[in-house]
């Protein structure tokens, strides 16, 4: 009788240690120095085939993903599936990671594992359509953004994915018509009111204005919806207005290049030379290879008279864009 209890518990201490040892497919991570991560990691080694630590340890990473986090983030999201395969709210996490890491393929290849784990989940097809219009799939997401709409008619996100596909065609009319449906369907969808209003804008229409003021009377300190609202009153002539709606954006970001750049615009048609120079300049500090930037740089070098810092920098733009037609134009006119 002894010699059986020995041989009972013995058995319980083998299968408690088959059940937590590692698997050795497991993510093998070294202490990192981030508390939180290396406090998951010492979890994870006590509970080996708990999912949810693997996703949270994943999310961490990915925050970090500048610093190779990316790498350790898709592999914990890949072994979290392991352990639960039927889980959307993962595979959609996972999708997000491969997009941020430019494998676009690899993320809609995992949406699409889980709208067939949950082809009724609109979340999940919305996403899929989303990634569908990244990669240009335009029939894809369509017929994805359908199905959302046979589950849902009155879905105001998929009639905007609707918008977005027929902009991106260049079907300007459908766009506005879907776009005005997702707005009317949801009078907060501040990005139907962004859309509208640069939709308008390009037609030169006035209207645009009003959808600018609806998507900022949602959001005040939208930039998108600031700089859309200045870039039709400056080309309405309005200038001043346009100035200082571009400057409220760069007070708020100093790193937002496009509001550099058409303030630097604004202020170079205002023969305000010093700061026209200033906003292309910092664009260059940041953001080295940026060719319209040098370009416009050496226009003023050009309208102050010195060649030789004209003919650098129109030679620089060509380095990054060799048929940009402005710098081209220069090399001629500084050439003769």
């Amino acid at each position: 009788m002894k010699n059986l209890k020995i041989a009972l518990f013995l058995s319980a201490i083998v299968l408690f240690s088959c059940k937590n040892a590692p698997d050795p497919n497991a993510p093998q991570t070294p202490k990192t120095g981030n508390p939180a991560i290396d406090s998951l990691t010492e979890q994870i080694f006590k509970n080996p085939t708990d999912a949810r630590l693997y996703a949270l340890r994943a999310k961490l990473f990915y925050e970090n993903g500048a610093q190779g986090g990316y790498d350790f983030a898709i592999k914990d999201m890949q072994y979290a599936l392991v352990l639960d395969s039927t889980n959307v709210p993962y595979h959609r996490f996972l999708a997000d990671v491969y997009m941020d890491y430019k494998q676009s393929r690899l993320a809609v290849a995992t949406m699409e594992r889980a709208v067939a784990l949950a082809p009724t989940d609109k979340p999940a097809l919305r996403r899929l359509a989303e990634l569908y219009l990244i990669t240009r799939q335009y029939g894809m997401a369509f017929g994805t953004v359908d199905r959302v709409l046979k589950l849902d008619p009155q879905n105001s996100e998929a009639y905007f994915l609707l918008g977005m596909i027929a902009k991106e065609k260049g079907e300007d009319a459908a766009a506005i018509n879907s776009f005005q449906k997702a707005a009317d369907l949801n009078a907060d969808n501040k990005d139907a009111f962004i859309e509208l209003g640069n939709l308008f804008t390009k037609r030169k229409n006035p209207l645009a204005l009003k959808y600018f003021d609806n998507a900022l009377l949602l959001d005040s300190l939208d930039a998108n919806a600031t700089m859309g609202k200045a870039f039709y009153l400056q080309n309405d002539g309005k200038v001043a207005e346009a100035t200082e709606l571009y400057r409220s954006v760069v007070v708020r970001d100093p790193h937002f290049e496009a509001a550099l750049f058409n303030l630097g615009v604004l202020y170079l048609e205002q023969n305000d030379l010093d700061r026209a120079n200033q906003q292309f300049e910092l664009i260059i500090q940041q953001s080295p290879t940026f060719y319209k930037a040098y370009y416009f740089r050496g226009f003023i070098a050009e309208k102050r008279g010195n060649r030789d810092a004209a003919l650098s920098d129109y030679k620089q733009a060509l380095e990054f864009k060799s048929d940009y037609d402005k710098a081209l134009d220069g090399m001629k006119r500084l050439s003769k």
